[in-house]
This record gives structure tokens, C-alpha cells and sequence, in this order.
């Protein structure tokens, strides 16, 4: 008996049969999935051709029984009115493009990020938004260069308010690095470090962000020598080299509670 349109018939390594469903436009062979019942790919056929060639829904009306998976809908719809296929569900817009994670979260993202998220799957879990890159599991904060464990708020902001927004030009880096955070006093900027042993402890104030890195750094040290046993964030420093970085650890004070600390 032959197959209803746009769908294969195959078997499962265990023998169990299943079905998928494809479709071709503009001679390029799409994959719709995998289902449990021809039926159910068949009706998933016809919604992908109904996307592509009758342009009669928008990406909003998506419904489960519509037949196909969200993402697919997404990609389908991009193809149709931007003529690109990508594997992940993306949008384009004039000069963003829209990566939906679901239905109803919409991350925005600038166009120099396109190649990236085409190539690399956004998931999210515990509210967290990760990548896998080289079979690890990357913030996609990390390509502001904030660190996983900053705070929003705290360390970085959206400019606009809109935490789904993660074009450039919103993303604002408040704090760089570990254990520094940014105040004013009288107008200037002023950065304490601060080192969490069994409790936070104050470690100086100092002018510049870099310096109170370096001064949380010694610090850190300071307690590896002391005999705690905990494991302190080490700040890299990009933006000074080796000869510099040595004169600041030398020279930056730390507070005398943390020189006198005792376990």
C-alpha cells in the first residue's frame, strides 16, 4: 500500500515502525520529523506546504495540532519569507534576527551573531540560556564577556529593560570580574573587591576595576596560603600584560583583618 504524500515508512534498531515526513521546496529536500502514526506526518506535510506555498498563517497562530514541532514551524516561515534555511529556529528581521526558544520566549539578537546561532542550539534550563560549544556548555552571556557567575543587576544590564534583548548595544557590562563591583562617590567611579570565606570580607577600594581584580587575586592567594581549602575564582586580565599585572600585585594593599585573617 502506498504511503500518503511526504511520507517514509522505517524501522526503529529494535524493529518498532515509525514515520517521517519531508518536503521538498525549491529543490531543497526539508526534514519535518519523526512520527508515530503516518497520519500524524502526513499532516505535518501539509502543514509545511501550506506555510510554504499558501502563506496562509503567521508565525503567531502556531498550534499543537497544526502537526508540526514549533521549531520547525519557525524555520519553515523564515525560509518561505527570507529565502534562508537554517537548522535552528531563526528569524530574520532588518539588521536582528529573532531566535525563538519557545512560543513565547523571543530572544533578539544583532545580525554578527547569525552564522553562530545558526550552527549552535540555544536550551535553556533552571532560567539559565547555554550553548554546546566543543561538547561543553556555554552562557551565552560569555560572548559579552560576562562571566557565568555575574548577576544581573549587579554586574551587567539590559540598557533598554528588555531582558530578552541581546544585541550590543543593550547589553551593558557594570562589573568584569570576580568579587569587584562598581559604586560612586562624588561623582567618580570607586571599585571595592570584596573575598567570601565564611562570610564577605572587604579587601580595599581602589580606582580602577583592573586593580581591584589583581587586588582580589593576592588576596585569594593570600588564603590558598593560610590553608583554606575553598576554590576562588581566578580574574584574568586581558587588557595589561605580565610586567604590568606584577607591578599592581606588588604594590595593591589588601585590608588588614584579611593579612591577620586565621582559620
Amino acid at each position: 500500500m502506498p504511503s500518503l504524500p511526504g511520507v517514509f515508512k522505517t524501522n526503529k534498531k529494535n524493529g518498532d515502525v515509525y514515520y517521517r515526513a519531508s518536503i521538498t521546496f525549491k529543490n531543497k529536500h526539508i526534514s519535518l520529523g519523526s512520527y508515530s502514526t503516518e497520519a500524524s506526518a502526513n499532516r505535518a506535510y501539509r502543514a509545511a506546504g501550506d506555510i510554504l506555498r499558501d502563506c496562509r498563517y503567521d508565525i503567531e497562530e502556531y498550534e499543537s495540532n497544526h502537526g508540526l514541532p514549533f521549531e520547525k514551524w519557525v524555520i519553515l516561515f523564515n525560509l518561505r519569507d527570507n529565502g534562508m534555511y537554517f537548522k535552528n529556529p531563526i528569524y530574520l528581521k532588518n539588521r536582528y534576527f529573532i531566535y525563538y526558544i519557545n512560543k513565547k520566549i523571543l530572544l533578539k539578537f544583532d545580525i554578527d551573531d547569525l552564522f553562530y546561532y545558526a550552527h549552535h542550539k540555544i536550551m535553556k534550563r533552571g532560567g539559565h540560556l547555554f550553548v554546546s560549544d566543543y561538547g561543553m556548555q556555554v552562557t551565552i552571556l560569555s560572548r559579552y564577556g560576562i562571566k557565568n557567575y555575574a548577576v544581573a543587576g549587579r554586574d551587567y544590564r539590559f540598557a533598554n529593560g528588555d531582558n530578552t534583548d541581546y544585541r550590543y548595544g543593550n547589553i551593558e557590562i557594570i562589573n568584569r570580574y570576580h568579587g569587584v563591583t562598581k559604586s560612586f562617590r562624588k561623582g567618580f567611579p570607586i571599585y571595592t573587591a570584596k573575598i567570601h570565606i565564611n562570610g564577605d570580607y572587604i579587601i580595599g577600594r581602589y580606582p580602577t576595576d583592573i586593580e581591584a581584580a589583581i587586588a582580589y587575586n593576592k588576596a585569594a592567594g593570600l588564603m590558598k596560603g593560610k590553608g583554606i581549602m575553598k576554590d576562588f575564582p581566578e580574574n584574568y586580565i586581558n587588557e595589561i600584560n605580565e610586567i604590568e599585572y606584577a607591578r599592581i600585585y606588588h604594590s595593591v594593599k589588601i585590608s588588614k583583618r584579611l593579612r591577620n585573617y586565621t582559620i
